[in-house]
Formats: structure tokens, C-alpha cells, sequence
């Protein structure tokens, strides 16, 4: 009679949480959702010319978002130390409020409900679970994270900075190499760009058909 060999259990996994399993699939939809935001912006502008008040108060907006990213750039260290200094002393994400502010000021150019619906809904895909899992990496490597939090608001910055005296890393000043090495340049690119798309791409495109 021949032995029988019992076969081995399966491994199992733990289940993703939220988190990671959002995460996977913002990382999926991130770019077609990018796509169809901007031919929804297009759609938009071919629509209807954009009102000159309404493109000059969303420089409001756009301009601080552009500030914001600017300066948050030269002080963070990505993964090499947790940044306390400058901006994020007011808000732990000073480049992602920059960017809805960005978001916010091309809605007003146009002043269009569809694209405002879309760029809010694309924002809480996005960086919800982003913000999120960010939190959990900071939280596992910096101990000094959690009284951070305490200190300084996620998103809505506080009107005075916080006091990080006494805790690793809370030395800082802006620095023009981080901003180079973060490309963040691109950003100051791409606003020039779509507002050069706002001011001349409607009359370019009449002009073409009429030719």
C-alpha cells in the first residue's frame, strides 16, 4: 500500500485594505482620467471663448498654486527626512493644495460647471488614497510623524507655522537645487501653455476653418 502524501496548504495573503487597493486603482486610471479632463477642457473652450475677467481672476488661484509648489519643492526630501520647515509648517501637503489651487483657476478661466465636477472628482480619486497611503510610509518611518500630525493640518494650512524646534529634521531653508531636481519648473511650463491655449487656441481654430 503506498503511502499518501498530504499536500501542502495553500499560501494565503492578507486582504488589501482600502488603501492599497485604491491606490492600484488611481495608478490605473490616473492617466485616461488625465486624457479625458483635458479633452472635456477643450470640448469646453472650442464651446464658447473663455470671459477675459474670468481668465484674469483665475490668476488668483493659479499663481499662489504655482508659488506654493514652487516653494514647497525646495525644502522636501523625498524618503530622506521629514520635511517640518517652510511651507509644511503651515500644511503637510503644500504640493497637492498648490495643484487644486492650479485646478481651481483653470475651472474659473472657463467658467465651466462640467470641468469644475470633473477636476473635483478626479482630485478625490486621485489623491485621497495618494494622501493616504503617504501617511502610512511617513508613519512607518518617521516617529516623529505622529506629533507632526498633531501640530500641522493635512491639507487646509494653519495661518501660523508650527513650532518644530527640539525635533529631527526641523532645520530648512529653500533650496533652488531641490526645485531643479524636482522639475517642478514644469509646472510654471504647463500654466503658461494652457493659458496661451485659453487667450489663442478659439481664434487660431476660426481662423483655420475659415481659411
Amino acid at each position: 500500500m503506498t503511502g499518501h502524501r498530504t499536500p501542502p496548504e495553500p499560501r494565503t495573503t492578507p486582504p488589501d485594505d482600502w488603501i492599497t487597493s485604491w491606490q492600484r486603482i488611481a495608478r490605473r486610471i490616473r492617466v485616461p482620467l488625465g486624457f479625458l479632463t483635458a479633452a472635456l477642457y477643450l470640448f469646453e473652450l472650442a464651446r464658447r471663448a473663455p470671459p477675459p475677467d474670468a481668465v484674469a481672476w483665475s490668476l488668483l488661484l493659479v499663481l499662489p498654486g504655482l508659488w506654493l509648489r514652487a516653494y514647497a519643492s525646495g525644502y522636501v526630501k523625498k524618503n530622506r527626512e521629514l520635511t517640518q520647515t517652510g511651507p509644511y509648517a503651515h500644511t503637510r501637503n503644500p504640493l497637492y493644495l498648490g495643484s487644486m489651487l492650479m485646478a481651481a483657476g483653470f475651472a474659473v478661466a472657463l467658467l465651466s460647471w462640467p470641468v469644475a465636477l470633473v477636476l473635483a472628482v478626479l482630485f478625490a480619486l486621485i489623491y485621497i488614497p495618494t494622501i493616504a497611503s503617504e501617511e502610512r510610509f511617513l508613519r512607518a518611518t518617521f516617529p516623529e510623524f505622529a506629533d507632526y500630525c498633531r501640530r500641522v493640518p493635512r491639507l487646509i494650512p494653519r495661518l501660523t507655522p508650527s513650532n518644530a524646534s527640539g525635533t529631527e529634521g526641523a532645520q530648512g531653508t529653500f533650496a533652488l537645487s531641490l526645485y531643479l531636481k524636482h522639475r517642478e519648473y514644469n509646472a510654471a511650463i504647463g500654466a503658461a501653455l494652457l493659458y496661451l491655449c485659453l487667450l489663442l487656441l478659439r481664434p487660431l481654430t476660426r481662423q483655420i476653418l475659415h481659411l
